[in-house]
């Protein structure tokens, strides 16, 4: 019987790499064998706080839903055999972690093979970045602050210069991501947190806070900061996960007092023909973006704890860390 290897999460903070079965064809699937999956910041709040994770141990290969892989047999799809595609299924059906994957072709983008893979793997976060993007208001001549340099705060940079911010302020204390932001661009690079983040900001902008704010962290903390560096009637944009499923406290005050427009970013993947996903290929395609320095660090699907224990160290500048199979 041919086997596979499969991640799988255990308990909180803790996963093995286990040798399983490939799965049996299933009528509308198509079988793909994952060549790189990367790691993303929801990942992290599923494993290591317990988000949206009822019960451990999680599904084999769960919650991975980055990855680049090779068709093996396209079943009904119009894919083909040694197609290369973008694996991007929606959270409910992530099981990327693993060499080989049963996956619903409306999830599959086909890729070109004339860009390394380490970097096409790279368009799904873009294009969730890509996806949310469409939410935000005009930003012609506009202030935008962005909560987070990891690779989702990069990417807004990216996304927010496109779009025609005027001013971007860039909150983020670990220096290696800060110095990726001015890489991309960034107009003003803020090296603390918390209130003394808030203040610089403040100071930034004559105390009237920023047109548009984006939370690309996933906290309680930064989550309500948002409200604070947000001027009268700005438009907040929430694109972190909760770090709990507990009820999040929130600072509703000031979310009142202030007339604050607030939205959350999900659903890329549910759109029919992945648009968005279509479009970060294409930025990397053309190089629009150099992915190469998000292309940090690779872990054998093996070692996948010391691979989970790293991206949510944020150590050795890590900004992108990938699973090889």
């Amino acid at each position: 019987m041919a086997t596979m290897l499969a991640a799988q999460a255990i308990g909180l903070k803790q996963l093995r790499c286990d040798e399983l079965p490939i799965p049996d064809m299933e009528p509308g699937m198509t079988l793909v064998k994952t060549r790189l999956a990367s790691l993303c910041g929801s990942d992290l709040h599923i494993v290591y706080m317990g988000w949206n994770a009822y019960e451990f141990p999680l599904p084999h290969g769960y919650p991975g839903h980055e990855g680049v892989g090779e068709v093996i047999d396209p079943g009904d799809s119009d894919f083909s055999p040694g197609d290369l595609v973008l694996t991007v299924p929606n959270i409910w059906s992530s099981k990327t972690f693993a060499t080989h994957q049963l996956i619903d072709p409306k999830f599959l983008l086909k890729l070109p093979t004339d860009v390394p893979e380490a970097h096409l793997l790279m368009a799904q976060q873009l294009g969730t970045v890509v996806f949310g993007a469409r939410k935000l208001p005009p930003l012609l001549g506009k202030t935008v602050v962005v909560l987070g340099q990891g690779s989702v705060g990069l990417f807004h940079d990216f996304m927010l210069r496109r779009l025609g911010a005027h001013r971007i302020i860039a909150v983020e204390p670990v220096a290696a991501r800060l110095e990726a932001g001015r890489n991309m661009g960034i107009d003003e690079a803020i090296d603390v947190s918390g209130q003394r983040a808030t203040d610089a900001v403040m100071d930034l902008t004559n105390g009237e806070g920023a047109d548009v704010v984006i939370e690309a962290v996933g906290s309680v903390d930064t989550l309500n900061q948002t409200m604070q560096l947000a001027k009268p009637m700005g438009k907040v944009a929430v694109f972190g996960l909760p770090p709990t499923m507990e009820k999040v406290p929130f600072d509703w005050d000031t979310f009142f007092r202030k007339r604050l427009d607030l939205h959350t970013t999900f659903g890329a993947q549910d759109e029919p023909g992945l648009p968005a996903f279509q479009l970060a290929v294409d930025f990397i395609r053309s190089g629009e973006i150099d992915m190469a320095p998000f292309v940090t660090h690779q872990f054998p699907i093996t070692q996948v704890q010391e691979a989970f224990d790293l991206a949510q160290s944020k150590e050795e500048g890590a900004l992108k860390v990938s699973l090889t199979f």
